[in-house]
């Protein structure tokens, strides 16, 4: 039978699967790709399953579940401890927030606030994926994969990732590098980076650009996502989404509503929230196209579209462009997706 790509997405929708490979080595993972590719068989490279929506079809071509395993730092803890940084080599198919958890652990400073997020390692620099006012950019300083395009494995130091908000290279050549594994550079201490979020320096009761125990910003990380359903429980169907599926708008200060939030950014324009234009668009918390619709915003956070138990990827497709379409109309500024559509458009 074929595997359902349902089984493993965190919004738990997709179809079949038309070939089914589970690389657990970097060889494996490296000759499925270039024999698909050779056969010029479409590929889908599929690790925690948190940032994708597959069609209700499917993918009819080879999917390469990534479950490589390997986190191996340049020194044990107590080593030295004149030194004041750590490199740490981590495998694509590694569990993300186990690595943060470690990361909490060792005193390896820099992704704590990036606590809960779920997916693989070798995802997060393709997204260049932030929360709470980190992102995985600022800790990164390799990244090494497989090029298709050239048929040879490449490095990529992080200055040549073109990391920018929810971008990097690899989004914007989509397909054509599969990452094997994600070189970081850390502090280390006792304490976190200085907290840059707002929310969060009050849960610490910090003040902005303070620093916290990093146990302590871990844990207030953990409580705030599972209060916006942002962590993966079965039993809570708030969770069964692709986390924040629109990415906040950068657009000129004027374009900005009155009384949305604005962060600055590098070129002159603000970055305002998704979450604020959704709401004030009027969809609030829990919104649904009908009683009883299959799919949902999340009751607990409005960036978060939901499966109720039974949706399909139309259904959630569906409510996806009734919320870009209703902030399109009233504020004109069109909402993008975050998550990767396979087989499906919006």
């Amino acid at each position: 039978m074929a595997e359902q790509l349902r089984d493993h997405t965190t919004l738990r929708l997709g179809g079949p699967a038309r070939h089914w490979v589970e690389a657990t080595t970097e060889d494996q993972l490296v000759d499925a790709v270039r024999q698909a590719d050779e056969a010029d068989e479409p590929v889908l490279v599929l690790a925690g399953g948190s940032n994708v929506v597959v069609a209700d079809d499917g993918f009819p071509g080879t999917v390469v579940l990534v479950a490589t395993r390997g986190v191996v730092a340049d020194r044990d803890p107590g080593d030295d401890p004149s030194c004041s940084g750590v490199t740490v080599t981590v495998a694509a198919g590694e569990d993300w927030d186990a690595f943060v958890a470690l990361a909490v652990e060792r005193g390896w400073t820099g992704i704590e606030a990036l606590s809960g997020i779920p997916g693989s390692v070798g995802a997060t620099p393709i997204q260049n994926v932030g929360a709470y006012g980190q992102e995985v950019s600022q800790t990164i300083a390799r990244v090494r994969v497989w090029d298709r395009v050239l048929q040879g494995v490449r490095s990529f130091a992080a200055a040549d990732c073109d990391f920018g908000y929810r971008h990097s290279r690899f989004k914007a050549d989509p397909g054509r590098h599969v990452v094997l594994d994600v070189t970081f550079q850390f502090r280390e201490g006792t304490l976190g980076a200085p907290v840059r979020y707002a929310e969060l320096a009050r849960a610490l009761g910090v003040e902005l650009g303070e620093r916290a125990p990093l146990v302590d910003v871990r844990e207030a990380v953990l409580g705030l996502r599972r209060g916006k359903g942002m962590v993966l429980d079965a039993g809570d169907h708030d969770t069964w989404s692709a986390g924040s599926f629109f990415t906040n708008p950068v657009v000129e200060p004027s374009r900005v509503p009155a009384g949305a939030p604005t962060w600055p950014v590098a070129d002159g324009r603000v970055k305002t929230s998704a979450a604020w234009l959704i709401e004030h668009a009027g969809f609030e918390k829990g919104y649904e196209l009908e009683p009883g619709a299959p799919a949902s915003l999340s009751s607990k956070h409005t960036l978060a579209l939901t499966n109720r138990g039974s949706a399909t990827t139309a259904d959630l497709l569906r409510l996806a462009r009734e919320l870009r379409d209703g902030v399109e109309a009233a504020y004109g500024i069109r909402l993008v997706n975050e998550p990767v559509l396979v087989g499906c458009e919006l």
